[in-house]
């Protein structure tokens, strides 16, 4: 793990993000999970490829970082090297802050020495995890810990509790805003792909939707489309699920989005 790089005043305005990125050696999905203190987390610093790789980009975000990294990944080249390129090759890479994962479960993060303390990252096979402005290294680790306590759970509750847990240890020292949970498998479209952009406890709203989307998205999911399966597949019990109003439901009803004072 990166040391910590301390200041004795942390601006209110600045930017952070926790994240963890990762792969499952037994399914080979790939994921992200992130919370910030910013709205929509979800839409800039997550970028995923199928069998390609998983990049987290964050506090002084350049979502170029997450797409030239796929392409980079695309080649074949291992995240290290990748890594190595991308920050090589950013003229900011002081306050940049991202965490690779590759299809073969090779891994790699990076934080810059510019980063607003708490700030550092931890690597170990098959994921990295990475935070700027923390409420400490103990988030990170507490992330570490929960991520390894059910190596047989599906990747996307993995990577959920991960965060959960580094929610309840402190997270972002100033609350958190928004949060993100995304996973691909073997299609080009997401497993799962789920956002909390704007909300005053976006970890836990994010729970209650991915349990809602568990149980009402993903059967209509499984019967999407593959490459395999062109044509897709007919479920009358899904379209029986899906014509009920959604309060009806397994999981509605859906209360009302809290909102920030």
């Amino acid at each position: 793990m990166s040391g910590p790089r301390l200041a004795a005043d942390i601006p209110e305005q600045e930017f952070c993000t926790f994240s963890i990125a990762a792969r499952c050696p037994h399914t080979g999905t790939l994921g992200i999970a992130v919370a910030t203190a910013v709205p929509a987390v979800g839409s800039n610093c997550s970028h995923i490829g199928s069998k390609i790789g998983a990049i987290a980009t964050q506090a002084w975000v350049n979502p170029y970082l997450g797409i030239d990294g796929l392409e980079a990944l695309r080649t074949g080249a291992p995240a290290p090297e990748v890594l190595d390129r991308l920050i090589r090759e950013d003229p900011r890479r002081d306050v940049r802050q991202l965490g690779i994962v590759d299809a073969h479960g090779r891994s790699a993060a990076y934080t810059g020495k510019n980063c607003q303390a708490w700030c550092g990252h931890l690597v170990a096979d098959g994921y990295t995890i990475q935070g700027n402005m923390l409420a400490g290294e103990e988030v990170l680790t507490t992330m570490q810990t929960a991520f390894e306590a059910a190596p047989r759970e599906e990747l996307a509750e993995r990577l959920l509790r991960a965060l959960e847990a580094g929610d309840a240890s402190g997270g972002d020292h100033r609350g958190r805003q928004s949060a993100a949970l995304k996973a691909v498998a073997d299609e080009e479209y997401p497993l799962v792909d789920l956002r909390v952009d704007e909300h005053n406890a976006p970890v836990t709203e994010l729970r209650r939707v991915f349990e809602v989307a568990e149980r009402q998205l993903r059967p209509f999911a499984a019967t999407f489309p593959t490459r395999a399966n062109p044509a897709g597949r007919e479920d009358y019990a899904v379209s029986a699920l899906l014509a009920l109003a959604p309060a009806r439901r397994p999981g509605g009803p859906s209360p009302p989005q809290a909102r920030r004072s």
